[in-house]
């Protein structure tokens, strides 16, 4: 199953949370999840919901000696795509530019030179793509 840009936006809190974990580690058992989680629900349900996310398409499991072990099958990248476009249109109306005036707002006191070098360079990277549509 391949699934598109947006689809991590259907899962729920829980869902998210194990998803997080999987995204963090790479790959990791049941009990490493359950492990892992906030206000721990009981392991037969940490189970379940992976079940439930397998059946999604959102993970798959490899045998590695007497237990499961389970991957995301999208990449890191895409979803941390897919949470930004989530984040940007629930807290910014959509607004790119009121985003990153927002993180360059409570990120400033932090910022090095080289950081806002690459920032700027990322700016103008973006301002040619722009320019060529």
């Amino acid at each position: 199953m391949v699934m598109g840009k947006d689809e991590l936006r259907d899962l729920s809190r829980r869902e998210r949370q194990i998803m997080d974990i999987l995204f963090q580690r790479g790959e990791a058992s049941a009990a490493e999840i359950h492990e892992g989680l906030p206000d721990r629900p009981s392991y037969s349900a940490v189970r379940a919901k992976l079940r439930v996310l397998e059946e999604k398409g959102h993970v798959r499991h490899e045998e590695k000696g007497l237990r499961y072990v389970y991957l995301p099958r999208l990449s890191r990248e895409t979803a941390r795509r897919s949470a930004l476009r989530r984040l940007v249109s629930t807290f910014f109306e959509g607004s790119v530019e009121q985003a990153v005036a927002a993180l360059l707002d409570v990120s400033a006191p932090q910022l090095t030179k080289t950081d806002l070098d690459r920032i700027a360079s990322l700016i103008e990277a973006a301002r040619k793509e722009g320019d060529e549509k």
